[in-house]
């Protein structure tokens, strides 16, 4: 009996975290499957840009797949890149040498929660969020500390409701503009959430993914507001490089070493390839506007359309590429209902219970970071398949 009660005790010591699977990716799987068999599918279930990477920067890669063997490599060039980023879009000036290159925001963002927290580390986030950031947490031990955000605080956290939080959490995760929301803080909010995680020693972690894709003010930095901060970001959306997977995170100096450590050996280096691309893309600037430019318009198109086959409660988008759109009077299984509308229409969305396991049953999240043509014709597939729910559920 001792020796079971022992392996007991040792088993759940090393348990591994149990994290939640991430719908969106059956749904997609469950699409490609439906076009290999030959139906027409959109895809706007997940959040990457339909189109490639800018010509200029494709170029150079072709030319430098002729030329570079590569290897495990560090653009200095790029890191100085990024540093004049900060510097001409939000007037902050920051050492190139606290850029640390990724794999994309993802290995970003388990290097500053692995740089900046230990196990049982409670962390708060907005409730709808991006699904990792819950997943991650759990997964390097941590405790979520999930915050709703509805309509009154427009899907975001507030330095009022952080502030209610007792005892204060050791961290927080922003993002502005959001998943799935597309919600942008605004700057005096932005300032009393810095100001309160001064006061009550709360490491900020922003996820700024999103940064350039905004369709009224842009969105700031929270570096323009705590210069501590740990800065996520990508070429995956604004540079439409998804499968590239390159990002940064800027870090303090005090963390320069600690997160060049966790990345060296968690991670190594970005593909060579994809840096040398992603230099050149930061002077493609005319041609990644005009993929502004077409969300813009599918943004307003899908304002336009949505109310009237019966999603009126949305999310203000004010930047990304989603709608999350509230259909709980049509349904209280979000999955079953995305599942249902791609096998009948052909239109891949993703399930609100991967942003909000709580409300997100009542919500489904549409990306339209696709072709004009693509929403047009989505639209005209959405309409007649929610007026049969709406019949089906008895409404007019």
């Amino acid at each position: 009996m001792a020796s079971q009660a022992i392996g007991k005790c040792s088993s759940s010591k090393y348990m591994s975290a149990e994290i939640d699977p991430f719908h969106a990716i059956a749904i997609s799987r469950l699409a490609h499957s439906l076009k290999a068999a030959g139906r027409s599918i959109i895809h706007m279930e997940f959040g990457q840009p339909s189109t490639g990477a800018p010509a200029r920067a494709i170029a150079r890669a072709h030319q430098v797949l002729d030329t570079d063997g590569m290897g495990y490599w560090e653009s200095p060039a790029l890191k100085e890149r990024i540093a004049r980023h900060y510097l001409d879009r939000y007037g902050v000036t920051i050492d190139p040498e606290r850029v640390i290159l990724t794999c994309g925001a993802s290995p970003a963002f388990v290097l500053a929660l692995n740089c900046l927290f230990a196990p049982g580390a409670r962390v708060a986030l907005a409730r709808p969020g991006y699904v990792a950031y819950r997943n991650s947490l759990k997964a390097l031990h941590l405790e979520p500390v999930e915050l709703p955000c509805g309509e009154a605080e427009r899907f975001q956290i507030t330095a009022t409701a952080l502030e209610r939080i007792d005892p204060a959490p050791d961290g927080l995760i922003l993002a502005s503009p959001a998943n799935p929301t597309g919600t942008i803080i605004p700057p005096a909010e932005l300032a009393a959430i810095a100001d309160l995680c001064r006061r009550r020693g709360i490491r900020l972690v922003s996820d700024e993914i999103y940064h350039g894709i905004s369709y009224g003010e842009p969105a700031q930095s929270m570096l323009q507001h705590a210069p501590d901060a740990f800065i996520v970001n990508s070429f995956s959306k604004y540079f439409s490089m998804a499968g590239w997977r390159l990002g940064w995170l800027v870090v303090p100096e005090s963390h320069v070493a600690a997160a060049r450590a966790r990345m060296g050996n968690l991670f190594l280096t970005p593909p060579s390839l994809s840096q040398h691309a992603g230099l050149v893309a930061f002077d493609c600037e005319e041609e990644l506007e005009g993929h502004i430019a077409v969300y813009r318009r599918n943004r307003a198109l899908l304002l336009e359309a949505l109310p009237g086959m019966g999603l009126r409660r949305i999310a203000p988008p004010d930047g990304a590429f989603y709608i999350y759109a509230d259909i709980g009077h049509l349904t209280t299984d979000s999955l079953s209902f995305c599942a249902r509308l791609l096998e009948d229409t052909g239109v891949a969305t993703a399930p609100g219970v991967d942003f909000d396991p709580v409300e997100g049953h009542r919500h489904m999240r549409i990306s339209f970071a696709v072709s004009e043509e693509l929403v047009e014709e989505a639209v005209s597939r959405l309409g007649p398949w929610l007026a049969a729910r709406r019949a089906e559920a008895g409404l007019s």
